[in-house]
C-alpha cells in the first residue's frame, strides 16, 4: 500500500511546494524589468562616474590585482574568438538565468522559491550601489588602454552612452552578470547531486573571463558581487532538503534500467 501511495504523495508535496504559475510569471518579470530599466536611474551622473573610475583602477593596481588587460590580450589574438566573447556577453546572461529558473519551478519547487528571492535581493542591492557608486566600464578609461571589443569588433549591446536610452553604463560595480552566473551555479549544485555538478561553476568562470576580457568590467566589479551575493545567501537560507528531493534526485542520477527495476517493484 505505500509502494501505491508514494507517487501520490509526491505530486501532492510538489503541487503545495509549486508556486502558482502566472504570479511567478509576474514576479520574475518585473524582477527582469527593475534590472533592465531601473538601472537608468543613476544616468547624468557622468563625471562622478569617471571619476570612481579611475579610483577603482588605481586601487586595483595599488593591491596588485591582476591586469584587465592580459586577459584582454588572449581574446584579442583572433577576431573568431573576440566575437565569441561578445556574443556570449550579449546573449547569455538573460537565457541562462531564466532557464534555470524555470527548471528550478518545474523539478525543485522549493529551491526556486529561494533562488527567486536570492536573484530578487541581490538585484535589489546591486541597483542600490548603481546608484550610490556610479562607475564608468574600463572600455570607457583612457588609462587602462583597454579595447571596447564589442564596438570594434561587434556584436554590441550598447549605444554611444549620450544617445542610448535604454540602459545605464555607468552601473559597473557590482557586475550582475557575474552575480547571476554564480548564483545559477549555486543554486543548480543545491537543487542536484550529481557528481558533475561542481562543473556548473565553469559557468561564472567563463563569465568572468568574458566580462574582463571584453573591458565591461573591472576584477572589483566581480568581487564586489561576489560578497553581495554571499551576503545574501547568508541570510536567506537554502530550504531543507526533504525526503521525497532526496529521493527524487537519486532516481535522477540513477541509470535507466536501474530506474525501470524500481519502478518494477511497486
Amino acid at each position: 500500500m505505500n509502494a501505491r501511495t508514494e507517487p501520490e504523495e509526491e505530486a501532492e508535496s510538489d503541487a503545495i511546494a509549486r508556486p502558482p504559475l502566472v504570479r511567478e510569471l509576474l514576479l520574475v518579470a518585473g524582477l527582469f524589468l527593475v534590472y533592465k530599466f531601473g538601472r537608468q536611474l543613476a544616468t547624468g551622473h557622468t563625471g562622478e562616474a569617471f571619476h570612481n573610475a579611475h579610483r577603482v583602477w588605481d586601487l586595483e593596481r595599488a593591491v596588485r590585482l591582476p591586469g584587465e588587460g592580459s586577459v584582454q590580450s588572449l581574446l584579442l589574438h583572433g577576431d573568431t574568438l573576440v566575437h565569441l566573447a561578445n556574443t556570449y556577453y550579449a546573449t547569455v546572461h538573460f537565457p541562462v538565468t531564466a532557464a534555470f529558473l524555470v527548471w528550478l519551478y518545474l523539478r525543485r519547487p522549493a529551491h526556486y522559491v529561494w533562488a527567486r528571492r536570492v536573484l530578487a535581493a541581490v538585484t535589489a542591492a546591486a541597483l542600490a550601489l548603481h546608484l550610490a557608486f556610479p562607475l564608468a566600464p574600463p572600455r570607457m578609461l583612457a588609462a587602462t588602454g583597454l579595447v571596447d571589443t564589442a564596438a570594434v569588433y561587434g556584436p554590441s549591446v550598447y549605444g554611444p552612452p549620450r544617445t542610448d536610452h535604454l540602459s545605464n553604463q555607468f552601473a559597473a560595480m557590482p557586475s550582475l552578470h557575474f552575480g547571476w552566473a554564480l548564483m545559477v551555479a549555486v543554486g543548480l549544485i543545491a537543487a542536484t547531486r550529481s557528481r558533475w555538478r561542481w562543473l556548473w561553476l565553469l559557468h561564472p568562470a567563463l563569465t568572468l573571463l568574458v566580462i574582463v576580457g571584453t573591458a565591461n568590467h573591472y576584477w572589483l566589479d566581480a568581487l564586489v558581487a561576489t560578497a553581495l551575493l554571499g551576503a545574501t545567501l547568508a541570510v536567506i537560507h537554502l530550504p531543507r532538503r526533504t525526503a521525497t528531493t532526496a529521493g527524487r534526485a537519486r532516481d535522477d542520477l540513477a541509470p535507466a534500467p536501474e530506474r525501470e527495476l524500481v519502478g518494477a517493484h511497486r
